[in-house]
């Protein structure tokens, strides 16, 4: 982390440090912040508090951490019905959709223990009382409304943002929720390239079906069972065409940062090229190298499994010439 540590203490991050947003932080900050957080001002929302404490925990480990406990909404703000669940992570200001969630192994973590109300908040307010005009890494995992408040960002903020982290369903868990398929649409339709995806689901057995297996047999079961897409953490980067020239020297830096970051070697040394082209600085010729070696690191970790490869296919060979691995010749003998 040396050198990305070397290009967050630059001047360019003094003045306008990485603006980082977790929209459903309740179990917790952006794990892949770690090296950006003591440089980063960070903004966590969720409206579900009954696991926020680690959330405000992290207060020591960012630049500056805002925690908002409000539901964060794409419409206009004020009281509005949310549904605490029995798992924390899935209350949402969406009603889950019971009757297509009631097939599902994990149907009662969906299951409403409260109907309370919240106080939400628009993205705009937000960014005007902390004064911020611009977010380069959004995660949201809202239950059900990610795209929405994606969107709510506004096109300039879009426009800009670097990375874009979602959390969309693929089954119909809430009423009315956004999908992984209307996610992808849209993000084809901007400047983005979605640099990573995986798919995560639960098993299709219903509790019924379920309570008819004794308890070690459904321990156990789950595990054995195929698991069924239920939902995908998609990740998006930004191309950085940037045919009007939009973005600044920091922002190619940020932008290189993150991409190493998420081990997207190819699309940071891109990065540090057009950068150089643009910006005649050296800095970029510095990271273009670093990306470089990365790239050949990678190679050369691959690359050792190679004289392995061989040695195990040369013994192979040997074991064919061995008489008792040949064909029978008589038909009637099973071996020779």
């Amino acid at each position: 982390m040396g050198m990305l540590n070397t290009v967050l203490s630059r001047c360019e991050f003094q003045e306008f440090p990485p603006v980082l947003v977790d929209v459903g932080a309740s179990s917790g900050l952006n794990p892949g912040w770690k090296a950006l957080a003591k440089y980063s001002i960070c903004i966590a929302f969720d409206a579900d508090d009954r696991e926020m404490a680690s959330t405000r925990r992290a207060s020591k480990v960012y630049r500056e951490l805002y925690v908002y406990n409000r539901a964060l909404t794409s419409g206009p703000e004020g009281p509005s019905d949310f549904y605490l669940t029995q798992s924390p992570s899935c209350s949402s200001l969406l009603r889950p959709n019971h009757k297509k969630l009631s097939v599902w192994e994990y149907a009662e973590r969906f299951r409403v223990c409260k109907k309370t109300s919240v106080q939400t908040v628009n993205f705009g307010t937000v960014l005007s009382e902390l004064k911020l005009g611009q977010v380069d890494w959004f995660k949201t995992d809202s239950q059900g409304t990610d795209l929405r408040l994606f969107l709510s960002l506004g096109s300039s903020v879009i426009q800009k943002l670097l990375v874009a982290e979602f959390e969309p369903g693929i089954i119909d868990a809430y009423e009315g929720e956004d999908k992984l398929w209307e996610v992808m649409r849209a993000m084809d339709e901007r400047d983005f390239w979605m640099a990573d995806i995986e798919i995560k689901g639960s098993n299709r057995i219903n509790k019924a079906m379920l309570d008819g297996f004794g308890r070690f047999e459904q321990t156990y079961m789950l595990h054995l069972l195929k698991v069924s897409p239920g939902w995908a953490e998609v990740l998006y980067l930004n191309s950085f065409t940037d045919a009007e020239g939009i973005f600044s020297m920091r922002d190619y830096l940020l932008g290189w940062v993150c991409a190493s970051l998420k081990e997207r070697h190819g699309f940071a040394l891109e990065l540090a090229v057009a950068g150089e082209e643009r910006f005649e600085d050296a800095v970029f010729d510095t990271l273009k190298k670093y990306s470089l070696r990365r790239i050949r690191t990678s190679y050369a970790n691959v690359s050792g499994y190679f004289p392995l490869l061989i040695r195990a296919l040369r013994k192979w060979k040997r074991l064919r010439t061995l008489q008792w691995f040949r064909p029978a010749e008589n038909q009637g003998s099973k071996f020779v």
